[in-house]
């Protein structure tokens, strides 16, 4: 494997890929998408490489879950050493030293000079299910208030709080009850007709108007949002939004959870998005690179709510597996022994001026935004109407795949292009991808 590309790579599949798609297709479940039809044989750094050689510069991550690159040396050297010595054990039926190193490690981690604990899941999903559960339990109130164009997974609850129908709750229903939605910052598009800074943060302070109008605040257990919202379109809420948010809640004994499982682990140029806003959540969800790629999720927050439930109320069969565990043990370690946040901040920064060049030149790009290495762009048909452009979007993703750059799309309308690549990758990779992305860019423009 090259740790760089050359030249640009056809996105047309190779024989193996598409033999193995036929095979795919006969056996997989037609819900489970794809967004290439390739097959992966092996990964380095940013690199990814199909079946048939074909090699690919990757900004997608995994869906933000490789934030320091693929197969990281020390990563992979922890899950070795930890599967040589057992795979399993339940944490529920006999404990193990790294569940309970890495839960007092996420307890400093996470912001706020309080006690705390944490819990172990398996995915991103089942820690904010237990979110929900556990805030119910220590409010002894029920509803719960997300926000527009969140995404917080596919099971029942998790779907409930999500907000876009298609395709992740058309025809799913009926959902949970006593869910509730309130408008998001979405500053480009504002719900209210306002312009920040002059709407003094509408948004946030619609709370209280919505528990005089919609569910009272005696009721309301807890509010969950995303710092960023990532199938969202990466929308990045004002500086203040979440202080605001949380003061009302804290007046009306109501949780505030944050949901960090894509926004965490230096993805934002931050260790956690919750430490940009300066705010301190009663409960945080984490996931995706908490491990570098081993599955495992975590719900940290102040002890009192985490210790609301009795023994085998919560928790699960494989909930914080022990190689999870020592994986995510070895990204704390490589965090600091490699400086990761300056790096990650580095990254961010470059992307951020590369977008925002973008923009300058090319009217297709209505808005450019992000925090750290979560960068974005929105695709419009027209800058003044802001008509989303959903078919451009998948275009410039089609011309990035034929010419090597893996990149995915976001957003409501699936008009947003969402860069997640690893925050330390290199620099020449790191703008190969970009010029990618602006050659597909220029076309599009010029094609209209």
């Amino acid at each position: 494997m090259n740790d760089k590309i050359d030249k640009p790579v056809s996105f047309k599949p190779g024989p193996k890929s598409q033999e193995l798609m036929k095979i795919r297709d006969q056996n997989v479940a037609r819900g489970i998408s794809q967004v290439m039809p390739v097959f992966v044989k092996e990964t380095k750094g940013a690199i990814l490489v199909d079946v048939d050689g074909n090699e690919f510069i990757d900004f997608a991550g995994g869906i933000g879950v490789t934030n320091f690159g693929y197969n990281h040396p020390a990563i992979v050297e922890a899950i070795k050493k930890q599967a040589d010595q057992y795979l399993h054990t339940c944490c529920m039926v006999t404990m193990y030293e790294p569940y309970v190193q890495l839960a007092a490690k996420l307890n400093s981690f996470t912001p706020g000079d309080f006690p705390k604990k944490t819990a172990f899941f398996n995915s991103g999903a089942e820690a904010v299910e237990n979110s929900i559960k556990l805030a119910r339990r220590f409010t002894k109130k029920t509803a719960i208030v997300a926000l527009e164009g969140a995404f917080h997974g596919r099971t029942l609850m998790t779907m409930t709080l999500t907000s876009r129908v298609k395709p992740y709750k058309y025809g799913f229903g009926p959902f949970a009850p006593d869910v509730y939605k309130i408008p998001a910052p979405y500053c480009y598009r504002c719900r209210f007709g306002l312009t920040y800074p002059a709407c003094e943060l509408h948004c946030a302070r619609y709370l209280e108007q919505f528990f005089a109008v919609e569910c009272t605040a005696d009721n309301v257990a807890a509010v969950i949002a995303e710092p960023v919202q990532g199938e969202g379109g990466f929308i990045v809420p004002p500086l203040d939004y979440f202080k605001i948010l949380h003061e009302i809640c804290r007046r009306n004994d109501v949780l505030l959870i944050l949901d960090e499982i894509q926004s965490g682990f230096y993805r934002t140029g931050s260790s956690l998005a919750s430490y940009y806003y300066q705010v301190e959540p009663d409960l945080i969800t984490m996931a995706k690179s908490l491990a570098g790629g081993v599955p495992i999720s975590a719900l940290t927050g102040r002890a009192e709510v985490m210790d609301a439930a009795g023994p085998g109320e919560i928790g699960g069969t494989y909930g914080g597996n022990p190689l999870g565990c020592a994986a995510a043990l070895a990204v704390f370690a490589t965090a600091e022994k490699e400086q990761i946040e300056p790096k990650a901040k580095k990254t961010g920064s470059i992307a951020a001026e590369r977008l925002e060049l973008m923009k300058e030149k090319y009217a297709i790009i209505g808005d450019h935004r992000g925090l750290g290495a979560m960068q974005a762009i929105e695709l419009v048909k027209d800058r003044t109407t802001k008509e989303p452009a959903p078919e451009a979007a998948k275009a410039i993703i089609k011309r990035c795949h034929d010419r090597g750059l893996i990149i995915i799309t976001a957003g409501i309308f699936s008009n947003v292009i969402r860069i997640l690549m690893p925050v330390n990758i290199s620099s020449e990779q790191l703008n190969k991808g970009f010029d990618i992305l602006e050659e597909a860019i220029a076309e599009e423009q010029g094609g209209r």
